[in-house]
């Protein structure tokens, strides 16, 4: 028995920790269990999108109106039927916050091997592939950074050739890498937050509002990007950009009372950015180098936290819910 964080699919405050059993393994299956994972809003978004894209199906929870959060962390192989994969083998992935799983070894070699469960088989790629990690001195950074430092390496390729970026949420980790990124490109980077004085002494942006204070942007060339999935906010810069938006983009759901439905917006039709579906190629040496340089860069400014046992991972889910992990704050959690 292993303990594992659950929380209600229909009402992301109520979590609870479980006790849970792996199954039998079959052929070539490793039964890991889980060291540590970062905890993040991003990890909000996977919940907040579990059934739209299908975050609940990784690690399944045994009762019905219950979900295991995705994470990244790493685990260590407790029992085994590769002989590819010894037992004490330890890895950096997709796990769930705390508690035990089981994947089937494909494509393994020295770097890591790749999940091949027949419910993760039509899932992305991205989060099935488990590399092999030694413990060392990033690990908490690691877990932290990495899915959001990667996915602000794609969005800014993405966005190389607009003329202003806005991003919402300004002061996530996700849109502050953005930031350093594009304007260490040259582009104009405004931001959108609560965390104004925060956001405007990390000095990645250009200018930085309040939402209250939307109608402050200049009104020309735009692309908006939307990392906090508030309708109400997404609504506020269509409505003041108006023809003026060049795109209008949507990567997270960090806000999780204010999804809504914001009706007809003026402007282009916000599209979603999946960051999986820009990694179907893998990651070449560049973007592993840039997110690298910003795991340097953002020792600067953030604080890692490590918080160990259930009531402390209880509270560190119900603070990042509601938002009241500080910016400054990355939380690595162990079960």
């Amino acid at each position: 028995m292993a303990r594992v964080l659950e929380v209600r699919r229909d009402d992301l405050r109520t979590a609870r920790i479980v006790d849970a059993a792996p199954a039998p393994l079959g052929d070539d299956q490793v039964h890991f269990a889980v060291e540590r994972f970062g905890l993040t809003a991003n990890n909000v978004t996977y919940a907040v999108l579990g059934d739209r894209l299908r975050y609940w199906t990784f690690f399944p929870s045994l009762e019905a109106g219950w979900g295991r959060v995705p994470a990244w962390g790493f685990a260590r192989a407790v029992e085994t039927r590769c002989a590819e994969v010894p037992e004490a083998t330890r890895v950096f992935g997709y796990v769930p916050m705390g508690g035990e799983f089981i994947v089937t070894a494909r494509r393994v070699d020295e770097r890591g091997l790749h999940d091949g469960s027949a419910h993760r088989a039509e899932l992305p790629a991205a989060y099935n592939a488990y590399r092999r990690a030694e413990p060392g001195n990033r690990d908490d950074a690691t877990m932290v950074l990495q899915p959001l430092f990667l996915t602000a390496v794609l969005l800014a390729r993405t966005l190389a050739g607009a003329s202003r970026v806005i991003l919402s949420s300004a002061s996530s980790k996700t849109a502050l890498g953005t930031a350093y990124l594009l304007r260490r490109g040259g582009n104009e980077v405004a931001g959108i937050t609560a965390s104004v004085d925060f956001v405007n002494a990390v000095g990645v942006y250009d200018e930085v509002v309040g939402y209250e204070a939307v109608e402050e942007l200049e009104r020309r060339p735009t692309t908006f990007v939307d990392l906090a999935g508030n309708a109400r906010v997404r609504a506020a810069v269509h409505r003041h950009l108006g023809d003026a938006l060049e795109a209008s983009i949507v990567v997270g759901a960090t806000h999780v009372d204010a999804g809504g439905q914001e009706g007809t917006l003026p402007g282009p039709r916000p599209t979603f950015f999946f960051a999986p579906d820009h990694l179907r190629a893998g990651l070449d040496a560049e973007a592993l180098d840039t997110f690298r340089e910003l795991l340097e860069w953002s020792a600067g400014w953030l604080e890692l936290e490590r918080r160990d046992g259930p009531e402390a991972v209880l509270t560190a889910w119900d603070e990042t819910v509601a938002g009241r992990v500080p910016p400054t704050t990355g939380l690595s959690l162990a079960l």
